[in-house]
């Protein structure tokens, strides 16, 4: 396994001096957040810290980013990009999924053969009917993704946290149930996961289990935490908006177990990318409680990772 650090945290940073701090905390790769550019939709989007379209257009920008890669001894675990390729807006749908392409592309080019993503969801429509879109929209991207060998890891992140989602969240993909549906639907050897086992625990659902069942549709791993508040559940239930009851947290400061889930990751042999996502609201007032941020969660995640 290879830790490393989902860059959307580091937003104005750049690339290169993203790589430096990687280096300096000793990871061995980073998920390189690829959004195109222009005013994010929420929290932890719109950061870029490589263009795609210059990856794709400029042979000499993508080789100076491979030997960024090469001299600081950091490997890119996947390019990222977590849009709503389902949008009810048909212009949104299709910008997405176009830069989605882009970004397909540049992983092909940079030799990296993996994007870490969203399948998105029409919130307003039924598990059902967004299925159907489902139906209609993947298989295409998929195909693309097969043409250009490379690998797509979808996050199981329902993505429903307030308002903005309500009332069926962002993104499908967030279930084994659903999990099973949709790669009956696409059987592609392309098409995966990107687990992250903050979002079952919120949703009492196994986080253990489906790494057994998944193994072989495993593709790359997200740590993050998940703490759940009891005395505020008790009042809001879980019908709620989540973010009521609950809260993003670095490893090791939420409810995750993260001692049986390594466990079960060294059972199934996996030897993919294991990248902190940090999205702890307690340590984002400065650049320094970032970097901190960033340096605990690496401290507690060492006691895992060879």
């Amino acid at each position: 396994m290879k830790l490393g650090i989902l860059t959307s945290i580091l937003d104005g940073w750049t690339f290169y001096e993203a790589l430096e701090i990687a280096r300096e905390m000793g990871f061995a790769c980073m998920e390189v957040a690829c959004w195109p550019k222009g005013e994010a939709e929420r929290r932890y989007a719109g950061v870029s810290h490589l263009d795609v379209d210059r990856v794709l257009a400029d042979s000499a920008y993508a080789e100076a980013i491979l030997a960024g890669c090469r001299e600081k001894g950091i490997s890119i675990s996947a390019l990222a990009f977590y849009p709503n390729t389902m949008d009810p807006d048909p212009a949104k749908r299709e910008e997405n999924i176009s830069h989605l392409k882009k970004v397909i592309q540049a992983s092909s080019r940079l030799g990296v053969n993996l994007v870490t993503t969203f399948i998105g969801r029409d919130q307003t429509k039924s598990v059902e009917e967004n299925l159907k879109i489902f139906g209609e929209i993947w298989p295409g991207i998929i195909r693309f993704a097969e043409e250009w060998d490379v690998k797509i890891a979808i996050e199981n992140c329902p993505m429903l946290f307030g308002r903005d989602q309500w009332p069926g969240g962002q993104n499908l993909m967030a279930t084994p149930a659903l999990w099973r549906q949709m790669f009956q639907m696409i059987p592609s050897p392309c098409f995966g996961l990107n687990f992250d086992p903050s979002h079952f625990v919120w949703q009492q659902m196994d986080y253990i289990q489906p790494l057994y069942e998944f193994k072989d549709r495993l593709f790359h791993v997200h740590c993050k935490d998940i703490k759940v508040y009891p005395e505020r559940l008790s009042q809001c239930g879980v019908m709620a908006y989540p973010l009521e009851y609950m809260a993003p947290k670095l490893p090791g400061l939420g409810d995750v177990d993260w001692s049986r889930w390594f466990s079960a990751l060294y059972d199934i042999g996996y030897q993919g990318g294991v990248c902190i996502e940090v999205e702890d609201r307690a340590f984002e007032s400065s650049r320094e409680s970032i970097l901190d941020s960033i340096r605990l969660s690496k401290r507690y995640l060492n006691q895992f990772i060879v």
